[in-house]
């Protein structure tokens, strides 16, 4: 259980509720939904807002599934934020500190702040009634797959599909807490002198153990307590993304595409890894995603061409001059990062899977013509569905004439056909996938 404190303002309850709302009904991100409802709290309450709306929308397929048990009727479509205000309280009934009393009399209050005063009778009847028979409600619910799993039920199916040894495992893992991971910036300073810097201040910290700059946290703290943060000597980066830079093979003279980059942590990356390049171009389809980038870029003191540009459309931004490496990050599912970004699970469909396969060898096929011969492309997604992994790269080297897979040199992950598949792990990496192709001479 969470050690959480009380939250006693209704308008607390209610902004994450909204918040939840938001992103169930509506489908906005919660990076979208989350900052909207901040300024109706204090802020010193802000960071237990963002604990709500995370740890219910972690638990949202299993707290679903008890709000419906428990309620005589379905909620009206309009009433969203009061069966999101339910699965709110749900959560810290089971998964918290908080008081019992606490949790009910602060959820009903905020049917008021909500502008439900009528709901304020069932928050509190549903919510006692969970109280006086939470046992027979899990009970009668657990031996539903999407309860168990925590999962929307297609991603809990597709999962035991392709990884059936696993599955229980990966259900762990993208239900918990993701950890803070560090990549030192080996042009300012080294892993072991950083090390003893965490030391100095009190955080305890360890190597990682397949990136030579990573560096895990025992616990999350904010960036202004970390040494050097603003002087660039460190970046918050998972340890299965900081392998990207690593696998690319980089030697000075080269000239290198990241495409599909922001928000430039395997731009910045790349540039500490290899100071002698030639030039390493960036690409992103949005402005504000670029100036992500570019800020990023900034506090490390590095700095790259970028282009905001839709990658495919190479005649937009592409100077005609070839790369000797590209980093293709696609866009995909995300389905290797859900316990970072738990609206995943609310707001991905099957659907989506097929739609990011045919965007992802869109893009393979769109870069490709740019790599010089004997160049090397590593494709990269925070998915694990070998339908946007796997799949994709099979499609693109059966139909190309010129491309070759190369083993992917690391011992993170296990092998697959064509690439090397990272699995989510609690207290450790992302889930990740990557391949490398290289161009024939």
């Amino acid at each position: 259980m969470t050690d959480l404190p009380d939250p006693r303002a209704p308008d607390l309850r209610a902004a994450a509720a909204r918040a939840i709302a938001a992103v169930a009904q509506r489908g906005q991100s919660l990076n979208t939904a989350l900052p909207a409802q901040a300024n109706a709290v204090a802020a010193r309450d802000r960071p237990l807002l963002h604990e709500l709306c995370y740890g219910t929308l972690r638990w949202y397929p299993r707290l679903r599934l008890l709000v419906d048990s428990l309620l005589a009727k379905p909620l009206k479509a309009a009433d969203a934020d009061i069966g999101a205000l339910l699965a709110c309280a749900l959560y810290q009934l089971i998964w918290t500190r908080v008081p019992t009393h606490a949790a009910v009399n602060e959820t009903v209050g905020a049917c008021v702040v909500l502008k439900k005063p009528w709901a304020k009778g069932l928050v509190n009847a549903v919510l006692r009634r969970f109280g006086r028979e939470r046992a027979a409600l899990e009970a009668a619910l657990a031996n539903d797959p999407e309860y168990q799993s925590a999962h929307p039920l297609w991603l809990a199916d597709s999962l035991r599909a392709a990884w059936p040894a696993e599955a229980d495992l990966l259900f762990e893992a993208n239900n918990g807490r993701a950890p803070m991971t560090l990549r030192v910036n080996r042009r300012k300073s080294s892993r072991a002198d950083y090390l003893q810097a965490l030391a100095n201040v009190g955080v305890a910290a360890r190597a990682t153990g397949h990136s030579d700059v990573g560096i895990q946290l025992a616990e999350a703290v904010a960036v202004d307590q970390l040494p050097g943060f603003d002087a660039g000597l460190v970046s918050v980066q998972d340890e299965a993304a900081q392998l990207a830079a690593i696998l690319l093979d980089l030697a000075p003279g080269q000239r290198v595409l990241d495409a599909c980059c922001a928000p430039g942590g395997k731009t910045g990356h790349i540039l500490e890894r290899e100071p002698g390049l030639a030039e390493l171009v960036a690409v992103d389809s949005e402005t504000v995603r670029i100036a992500r980038v570019r800020d990023n870029l900034q506090r490390l003191g590095l700095t790259a061409t970028l282009k905001t540009a839709d990658a495919r459309d190479t005649d937009a931004w592409w100077d005609g001059a070839p790369f000797n490496r590209i980093l293709l990050d696609a866009p995909c599912s995300g389905t290797g990062v859900v316990r970072r970004h738990p609206d995943i699970k609310l707001l991905r469909t099957e659907a989506d899977i097929a739609q990011f396969a045919a965007l992802q060898l869109e893009l393979l096929n769109s870069l490709w013509p740019l790599l010089t011969p004997e160049g090397k492309l590593l494709y990269a997604t925070c998915s694990v569905l070998p339908r946007e992994n796997d799949a994709v790269i099979a499609q693109f080297v059966a139909a190309s004439t010129d491309a070759d897979v190369l083993a992917v040199a690391t011992t993170a992950g296990c092998a697959s056909p064509h690439g090397r598949q990272l699995l989510p792990q609690l207290n450790g990496h992302d889930g990740f996938y990557y391949a490398l192709l290289q161009k024939q001479g």
